[in-house]
């Protein structure tokens, strides 16, 4: 019997039309370029028997409220032509965003709380295929100087066929290589100051409940708390002074700008972002501080992303 090889790994995603029937994604329109894979195919919870007999030992238990949760990366990289969405588009309406399309301009996304769309996922393991259907899920992002921008998914579906298939055959041509963040590709402004930064992490803070009902199952987004940290260089306090923003629970803004090519550029902005308790620390004996981002929904932009 042939072995199966960890890195032969397709994944598929298609937007659904109705909630929890299988879009059929394929590999020609659907194929999703991942990396850090962590892969829990038979999620849920154990139901105890606690049965008393006449002797000891295990009962075993019901398996139930079963699902999958998938966890990886994709590069944050546009379409290569403004105004058309990029491959990731899919993946981030199922994580509770709005997607809004201007023509040869920009594709913008923004949270809601209601009418979330989801997804059927293929999971392709080297020759067994895992169906989810009804998949939503939570998104962070991670900015480093001198690495690749990524984006972190964490989604949960509902559990579908697993079956002995082929490892479909995938067009791979949507998916446009990233820039690494640095100087020349990346700027970021918050709370009005050109930032001097050692990363940027966002974290949309979905809470993602799989909801197993009598006559009905769903996944479901229930809240989101959006929050991050900016790890910034240290300056004089007359530059700019975190502690005296964090102590007067100041709001400001928060934006920044990947890539430097039309049709893949990356800008995340919002504007009401409160600093929490800044920390101190050091990189290379040169001191920094690491500042909490909480990203309030108090301004008119809580978070948007955009690829222009």
């Amino acid at each position: 019997m042939a072995v199966r090889r960890w890195k032969k790994l397709a994944a598929l995603a298609k937007l659904e039309t109705v909630y929890g029937t299988d879009a059929a994604p394929t590999g020609a329109a659907n194929f999703i370029q991942l990396s850090d894979v962590t892969f829990t195919p038979l999620a849920g919870d154990e139901e105890q028997r606690n049965l008393l007999q006449p002797h000891l030992g295990h009962q075993g238990v019901y398996l139930t409220g079963d699902y999958g949760q998938f966890q990886f990366s994709v590069e944050i990289a546009g379409s290569g032509v403004a105004g058309t969405a990029p491959a990731v588009g899919p993946l981030l309406r199922a994580c509770g965003f709005a997607e809004t399309i201007t023509a040869v301009t920009s594709v913008e996304y923004t949270p809601v709380d209601e009418a979330n769309d989801a997804v059927s996922m293929y999971i392709v393991p080297d020759g067994v295929r895992h169906v989810f259907l009804g998949t939503r899920g939570d998104i962070s992002l991670a900015i480093t100087p001198k690495r690749i921008p990524r984006f972190t998914f964490t989604m949960k579906g509902l559990l579908g066929e697993i079956s002995d298939q082929p490892n479909p055959a995938v067009t791979k041509t949507m998916w446009k290589d990233a820039v690494v963040a640095n100087k020349a590709n990346t700027t970021m402004s918050l709370h009005g100051w050109t930032a001097i930064a050692e990363s940027l992490n966002i974290a949309l803070g979905n809470q993602v409940d799989p909801r197993h009902l009598i006559g009905e199952e769903s996944i479901e987004i229930t809240d989101r708390q959006a929050t991050g940290t900016a790890v910034v260089k240290a300056t004089s306090l007359a530059t700019i002074d975190w502690f005296g923003i964090a102590r007067a629970h100041t709001k400001g803004a928060l934006s920044l700008t990947h890539g430097t090519v039309a049709g893949n550029i990356f800008g995340l902005t919002a504007d009401a972002v409160q600093i929490g308790r800044p920390t101190m620390g050091q990189t290379n004996n040169i001191s920094n501080y690491s500042l909490p981002l909480m990203l309030t929904s108090l301004g008119a932009n809580e978070l948007t992303m955009s690829f222009t």
